[in-house]
C-alpha cells in the first residue's frame, strides 16, 4: 500500500492511495507519526489501510492537494553507504581521495534537522549565505514499531516502508564547517525533502535480490535532464543492518526516518564536481528544479527559490583564558 499525508482546504489528512492515484483519508488520522505508535507496525497500517479502502469514500486527487512529508519523524540519521559518493564528494568537499578505511567499519550516520521537512513540488528555499546549493538522491526506511539492540533480522519487521529522501546541501557551507571535525551543520540544516508517499514494505519485497538488497532503479534531473543514474542495491549496507546499528544502544521509534546515504553516478552534484575537477553541472540556483524519482517508491520535485539572508553574528571571541 501506499500512504500519504497531504493539506486540502487547510487541514491536514492522511490517507491510503487508491491504485487510481485517489487518495482515500484514514477517518480521523491527521498523523501518519501517530497512527504507526498507535497500531504497532506494518500489519496493523495495512489493516487501517484495507479498512479505509472498504468503507471510506474516496477523496481528492494528489494533484488537488498540498502534499506533505508522509511522516512527522521524531529523529531523521542519514547514512553513508555507497563507495562512489564518497569518493567523489572527498575530493569535491574536503579535497581527499580515497575512502578512509574506518568508513568499512560500520554504517556511518549523522543525525539532521527534522523541523526542517518538504513535501513533493513544495518551494525550497536558498540557505542563508550559500551559492553552492547541492541536491543528493536518497532513500528513507520509516521504522514502524520501537526497537532496541535489534538484530538485522529483527530490523526487518521494524521497518514499516520506503520513501524517497533529497538530502539538500549547501556545499559551500559544509565544506567550511568540516574543517572544524565535528560534520556538517547549517550545511545540511535547512531542507529535507521527504515524499511522495510512503510505499510499505512488503510493495517493495519483489524487488529484493539474493543478498537482501532492495534493486531499485534511481534517477536524478535537474530541469528535466538527467544528471545521475544509480541502483539502490549499490549500497554497501542493507536497510535492516541500518537499522540494527542505529538502535544499538538506544531506541528507533515509530517514523524515525533512516537515509540511505546519496547513490553514486551522479546522485549529487559534488560528485561529478570532485570526479571532473570543476562544477559541471554548476550549483543550484533559484528557478532550477530537482527531480529525483526512485523505481517502485515514486518522484519527488522541488523547485528552488530564493532564500532570507543570514542574520550576521560576529566572529568567535578570542578569549585570555584567564582563571579565578
Amino acid at each position: 500500500m501506499r500512504f500519504a499525508a497531504y493539506e486540502h482546504r487547510h487541514r491536514r489528512h492522511v490517507a491510503v492511495v487508491q491504485d487510481d492515484g485517489v487518495l482515500v483519508p484514514l477517518p480521523g488520522v491527521t498523523s501518519l507519526t501517530a497512527l504507526l505508535r498507535e497500531c504497532g507496525g506494518l500489519p496493523g497500517l495495512l489493516t487501517a489501510g484495507a479498512a479505509a479502502l472498504r468503507e471510506a469514500p474516496p477523496g481528492p486527487h494528489p494533484s488537488e492537494v498540498r502534499l506533505l512529508p508522509p511522516v512527522e519523524p521524531p529523529s531523521v540519521r542519514d547514512f553513508v553507504t555507497f563507495e562512489e559518493h564518497v569518493e567523489g564528494v572527498r575530493r569535491s568537499v574536503e579535497g581527499t581521495a580515497g575512502v578512509p578505511e574506518q568508513w568499512y567499519a560500520a554504517p556511518t550516520f549523522y543525525f539532521t534537522n527534522p523541523h526542517a521537512l518538504y513535501g513533493h513540488q513544495e518551494d525550497v528555499p536558498m540557505p542563508p549565505g550559500s551559492a553552492v546549493l547541492d541536491f543528493e538522491l536518497e532513500v528513507a526506511a520509516v521504522v514502524g514499531r520501537e526497537g532496541r539492540d535489534l538484530t538485522p533480522e529483527q530490523a526487518r519487521d521494524h521497518i514499516v516502508g520506503y520513501t524517497v529522501l533529497n538530502d539538500w546541501s549547501a556545499r559551500d557551507l559544509q565544506s567550511a564547517e568540516m574543517k572544524v571535525g565535528l560534520g556538517p551543520c547549517k550545511g545540511k540544516d535547512t531542507a529535507t525533502t521527504l515524499g511522495p508517499f510512503l510505499v510499505t514494505a512488503d510493495e517493495l519485497e519483489p524487488h529484493r535480490d539474493a543478498d537482501g538488497f532492495l534493486r531499485l532503479a534511481l534517477t536524478a534531473e535537474v530541469n528535466g535532464e538527467v544528471v545521475g543514474r544509480d541502483l539502490l542495491s549499490n549500497m554497501s549496507w542493507t536497510f535492516e543492518e541500518m537499522v540494527a546499528y542505529a538502535s544499538r544502544g538506544t531506541r528507533v521509534v515509530p517514523g524515525d526516518v533512516l537515509g540511505s546515504g546519496t547513490c553514486g553516478n551522479g546522485g549529487c552534484l559534488a560528485e561529478l564536481w570532485g570526479l571532473r575537477g570543476e562544477r559541471v553541472p554548476p550549483p543550484l540556483k533559484p528557478g532550477d528544479t530537482v527531480t529525483l524519482t526512485v523505481e517502485g517508491v515514486g518522484t519527488v520535485a522541488n523547485t528552488v527559490v530564493p532564500g532570507a539572508g543570514p542574520v550576521p553574528l560576529p566572529a568567535g571571541r578570542r578569549r585570555s583564558r584567564e582563571r579565578p
